[in-house]
């Protein structure tokens, strides 16, 4: 009996690992299923994620229109798309220069990329601009600054399409947020008040749209680290707020988030938190525990920082 079980072990092992590769190919030709042939708008496509979501939609066979600020990253990143795609399966990514925190071209820009392929499918917020410094030394004007380019230009972008998604009484659009939408910690005043408006709004929106059948997502990562570095371990102190601080900036990949960008189309997810247990906690503790909350996050005014720089 012994030695059946141990020859059965391989087999038991082989038949899983046979399962999951199965399943992994299964979820993969059905995410690519999901978007082919469908009209997908991606915000700040220059950025480290905006590239991932780029790679992933158009290997998915999508008609992208990639958004960014800079044309000569723009068609960097096209090259790099066209390089390694099957012309037979993809289609030729579209170019749109969009600064979302120029207000006053979002609308015009909005017709430029509807224009594109006359409708938009699925419309991917992921445009985000950060400061970090004391509120009393970061100036109003960058505090609007940070509205527009967070709170304003996505939604200014948003209402500018939602027209065509409610006539045709379909598609989908995705806001990537952060965990400073659902809570805030010390010297991030405005980032986290801008990432609280947006998240509040297409909340809101989510409810409105529906009896349209347009789908509102929102993914909130905590932070999007870049690709080859690491978060270092640093100089702690053995405090609360140092520990907590350490598991809410040890972010996640790009090209985790972008993969969640892809299932939350696929399956039309309304609301994705990616977070390590430690962040998640700290969600429930503030909205069941507040003055706990509020203490440990307090331990972190006593802590210096730097003058407050644009990120």
């Amino acid at each position: 009996m012994g030695v059946t079980a141990v020859l059965m072990l391989p087999l038991l092992l082989l038949g899983i690992s046979g399962l999951l590769f199965i399943y992994q190919e299964v979820s993969r030709l059905w995410s690519k299923s999901a978007v082919q042939n469908k009209v997908v708008v991606i915000t700040d496509a220059i950025s480290g994620l905006g590239k991932e979501c780029a790679r992933v939609f158009h290997t998915g066979g999508a008609r992208l229109v990639l958004c960014g600020k800079n044309w000569e990253r723009l068609q960097i990143l096209y090259d790099a798309l066209i390089s390694v795609a099957d012309p037979s399966k993809t289609f030729t990514p579209k170019l749109v220069l969009l600064d979302l925190s120029d207000i006053s071209c979002v609308q015009d820009v909005a017709k430029e990329v509807l224009d594109c392929y006359g409708c938009v499918d699925i419309l991917i917020n992921n445009a985000s601009m950060k400061v970090k410094g004391p509120a009393h030394k970061i100036s109003l004007e960058l505090d609007k600054k940070i509205m527009d380019a967070n709170y304003f230009g996505p939604i200014t972008l948003t209402k500018a399409l939602l027209p065509d998604m409610i006539s045709r009484r379909t598609g989908q659009i995705v806001l990537v947020n952060n965990i400073q939408g659902k809570l805030g910690i010390p010297f991030r005043t405005a980032y986290a008040a801008s990432k609280h408006a947006a998240l509040g709004f297409f909340d809101c929106l989510r409810a409105e749209v529906e009896e349209y059948d347009v789908v509102v997502s929102t993914v909130s990562p905590t932070f999007i680290r870049s690709y080859h570095v690491d978060p270092g371990q640093g100089n702690w102190e053995a405090s609360i707020w140092k520990f907590f601080f350490r598991k809410l900036t040890y972010g996640v990949h790009p090209v985790d988030v972008a993969e969640e960008v892809m299932r939350t189309v696929r399956r039309k997810k309304q609301e994705v938190f990616m977070a390590n247990p430690i962040p998640k906690a700290a969600v429930y503790i503030r909205t069941f525990f507040p003055e706990f909350f509020f203490a440990v996050v307090a331990c972190g005014v006593k802590e210096k920082l730097n003058v407050p720089e644009e990120g």
